[in-house]
C-alpha cells in the first residue's frame, strides 16, 4: 500500500508506531548531520527526519529530493525535540528507514505556498499547482461542504435532486445563450442552458412537487469578478407555494448553512420592497451592514440660488458620520472618484459640521449658516459628521449616490467580510422599459407572475410600468446571491405575458409551445428560487472574486489559459457539422 495515514493525520499518540506516508516534497532542510523533509498532502503537512549517522546512504537519498517530488516514506513515529505549535502533526515526525521516490517533479514555476509569489496569469495557467496551495484547497473543500449541507438539507425537506438537459433550444431573451451545432440536424442547433428555468415547470406539471438541482449553467456575457461563462445555481422549485412558503424554506436554508459552515444564527432576515431599496440606497442589492440611508433634500436645498440643486430633478446626499475631518485632499478625492466615467456625476457638494457646531461647505457662496443647519437637521448630522451630497435625474443620480456609499463604507471599514447582512429584496417591478429598443422586457424572465392585486393592470398598457412582480431577490452584503419567482400557470395569463413583451402568438408558441402545451393539463401554483452557488462560496470564504472557488475558471477573456481553450477545430469537424467558418483576422 502506497500509504498508512496521511500527513495530517499523526499526532504524539502514534509515537512508536511504523508507518507509511506518501505526499509531495514541500521543502528540504540540510542541517549537516540531519536532513529534515516536509512532506505534504490534502491533509496536512509531516515532518520526515533522516540521520546521517544511522543511515548515510539514505541521508544522501534525501538531500537530492527537489520540491514537489512525489515520494514514499516508512519510518518509526518519535516525538520531535522542537515541537511546531503551528501545523497538528508539529509534536511528531517520522524517523525514516525506507524512501521511494515515486515521481520526479521539475522546479514549479511560482512557489507552493499559501502567499504564492505567482500572479493571476501564471496561477491560472498551472491551475492544477495552484490547487496545491492550502488557500485554493481549502476554498473547495468549502464549496464541497456547502453542496452537502444543501443537499441534506433540501432532501430532508422532501425536495427530489433531478437533473435536466444540458442541450436544449435557444431563446433570445435574456443573456446571450451559448449554441452547440447539431451533426444529425444540418443547420439546427441546441443551446446550453443559462438556467433549468422552463424544465423544473414543467417537472411541477409533471407532479414532482419539489425539486432542487446544483446544476452549471451559460452565459454568454462579458465578464466581471463575479461571473463566469460557466456557473453553478442552487435550482429549486415548489408546487401549491405561496411567496411566503418559498421565503420561508430558503431563509431557512441560508440559516443552516450559516449556522453549520460559520457557526452564526441569525433571527427572521429583513425585507425590504425594490422601492425603498431604489429610494435609500440606489440599488436592488443594498448593503445594510452599514447605514448612511438616503435622505432627499429638494425642499431645504432649492430656492437658494444655487443653479446645479435649483435644476435638478433630485438633490440627495449621505451622512457619513464622525468624518467632518475629512481634509480638502480626501474631499478632492472623492469628488474625483464620483466623476469617474464608472459612476458619471458631475461632481460633488460637501458640508462639514464642525465639532464647534459651525459649517463649512462648498456652496457658502449660496447658503447661509441657518440654511446648511436646516440641511443637517434634515439628515439627522450632529457635530463631527460630514454630508455628501449629489444632484441630477432622480434614478442616474441615486445610482451614483449608491457608488458614493460603497466607497465610504469601504474606506471607513463598514464593510467588514466577516460580517452578514442578509436581506429579502421584495416586489420589483414586473416590466422595465427599454428606450432605445421601445420597448418592455421581463424585469426577471417572462414567466414571472404579477402580483395578484396588480393583475388587472395586464390590461392596460398605460400601466404597465406599474405593475410589481410576485418576485422577491436574497441579497447578502449588497450582493444578490439568489432570485426568483411566484410563476405563471395559466395559459392564458402567459399568452398576455408574452403580448406585453412583443411576441406574436405564432413566435410564442415557437419558442415556448411546449410550455404552454403542458399548462393546458392542469399546471399546479408553483414558485421557485436559484442561489448563485459560486457567488455564496466566495461570501462565505470572505473574498470578492468566484474565480477562487472554481477548480478550474475562466480568466476575463472568457479563456482557459491552462488547456487553451476556446480554441480552432479542425476544417474536418467543420465539415460534419456542415459549419461554413470564415477566417478570422487576429
Amino acid at each position: 500500500m502506497y500509504r498508512t495515514h496521511t500527513c495530517g493525520e499523526l499526532n504524539i499518540g502514534h509515537v512508536g508506531q511504523v508507518v507509511t506516508l506518501s505526499g509531495w516534497v514541500q521543502r528540504s532542510r540540510d542541517l549537516g548531520g540531519m536532513t529534515f523533509v516536509d512532506l505534504r498532502d490534502r491533509y496536512g503537512i509531516t515532518q520526515l527526519a533522516f540521520n546521517m549517522e544511522t543511515n548515510a546512504a539514505l541521508c544522501e537519498q534525501a538531500r537530492k529530493l527537489g520540491r514537489e517530488f512525489v515520494v514514499q516514506a516508512t519510518g518509526k513515529v518519535i516525538e520531535r525535540a522542537s515541537k511546531n505549535t503551528k501545523i497538528a502533526t508539529g509534536e511528531i515526525e517520522i524517523e525514516v528507514s525506507e524512501l521511494n521516490i515515486l515521481n520526479e517533479a521539475k522546479t514549479p514555476p511560482f512557489t507552493i505556498e499559501d502567499n504564492s509569489d505567482g500572479g493571476d496569469d501564471i496561477r491560472m495557467k498551472y491551475r492544477y499547482l495552484d490547487i496545491r496551495r492550502n488557500p485554493v484547497r481549502q476554498n473547495l473543500e468549502l464549496r464541497h461542504c456547502m453542496a452537502m449541507l444543501t443537499r441534506n438539507y433540501l432532501s430532508n425537506l422532501n425536495f427530489l435532486e433531478i437533473e435536466t438537459p444540458m442541450l436544449i433550444k435557444s431563446t433570445p431573451e435574456g443573456a446571450r445563450d451559448f449554441v452547440v451545432p447539431s451533426r444529425m440536424n444540418p443547420g439546427e442547433f441546441y443551446a446550453l442552458p443559462q438556467s433549468p428555468q422552463q424544465y423544473k415547470q414543467l417537472l411541477m406539471v409533471a407532479g414532482m412537487d419539489r425539486y432542487f438541482q446544483i446544476v452549471r449553467c451559460f452565459r454568454d456575457e462579458d465578464l466581471r469578478a463575479d461571473r463566469q461563462p460557466e456557473f453553478t445555481q442552487i435550482d429549486c422549485e415548489m408546487s401549491f407555494v405561496e411567496q411566503e412558503d418559498v421565503l420561508n424554506t430558503f431563509e431557512g436554508l441560508l440559516k443552516h448553512l450559516f449556522k453549520e459552515e460559520k457557526g452564526m444564527e441569525f433571527g427572521d432576515f429583513p425585507r425590504m420592497t425594490w422601492h425603498d431599496a431604489m429610494k435609500y440606497y440606489g440599488s436592488d442589492k443594498p448593503d445594510i451592514r452599514f447605514g448612511m440611508k438616503f435622505v432627499e433634500l429638494n425642499d431645504v436645498a432649492k430656492g437658494k440660488g444655487f443653479g446645479l440643486f435649483d435644476g435638478a430633478d433630485l438633490v440627495v446626499g449621505i451622512n457619513a458620520e464622525g468624518c467632518a475631518e475629512y481634509t480638502r485632499k480626501q474631499l478632492d478625492a472623492l469628488t474625483d472618484f464620483v466623476k469617474r466615467p464608472q459612476v458619471g456625476a458631475g461632481g460633488m457638494v460637501y458640508i462639514k459640521y464642525n465639532a464647534d457646531g459651525s459649517f463649512k461647505s462648498s456652496v457658502d457662496k449660496f447658503y447661509t449658516p441657518e440654511d446648511l443647519k436646516a440641511i443637517a437637521d434634515k439628515f439627522g448630522a450632529k457635530p463631527g459628521d460630514l454630508m455628501l451630497i449629489l444632484c441630477g435625474p432622480a434614478m442616474k443620480t441615486r445610482v451614483q449616490l449608491c457608488a458614493l456609499r460603497l466607497e465610504m463604507g469601504s474606506q471607513l471599514g463598514l464593510r467588514n467580510p466577516n460580517e452578514y447582512a442578509p436581506l429579502w429584496v421584495i416586489d420589483f417591478p414586473l416590466l422595465e422599459w427599454d428606450d432605445e429598443t421601445q420597448r418592455f422586457y421581463a424585469m426577471h424572465h417572462p414567466f414571472t407572475a404579477p402580483k395578484p392585486e396588480d393583475e388587472s393592470l395586464l390590461d392596460d398598457p398605460s400601466r404597465w410600468g406599474e405593475i410589481r412582480a410576485n418576485a422577491y431577490d436574497i441579497v447578502l452584503n449588497g450582493t444578490e446571491i439568489g432570485g426568483g419567482s411566484i410563476r405563471i400557470h395559466d395559459r392564458n395569463v402567459q399568452n398576455k405575458m408574452f403580448h406585453m413583451l412583443g411576441f406574436t402568438d405564432e413566435s410564442a408558441y415557437a419558442q415556448f409551445g411546449f410550455l404552454m402545451d403542458a399548462f393546458t393539463y392542469g399546471a399546479p401554483p408553483h414558485a421557485g428560487l436559484a442561489f448563485g452557488f459560486d457567488r455564496l462560496c466566495s461570501l462565505f470564504g470572505g473574498v470578492d472574486t468566484i474565480r477562487d472557488f472554481i477548480a478550474f475558471p475562466k480568466n476575463n477573456s472568457g479563456r482557459d489559459v491552462m488547456s487553451g481553450s476556446p480554441s480552432p477545430i479542425a476544417q474536418e469537424q467543420l465539415d460534419e457539422l456542415f459549419l461554413d467558418i470564415r477566417p478570422i483576422n487576429k
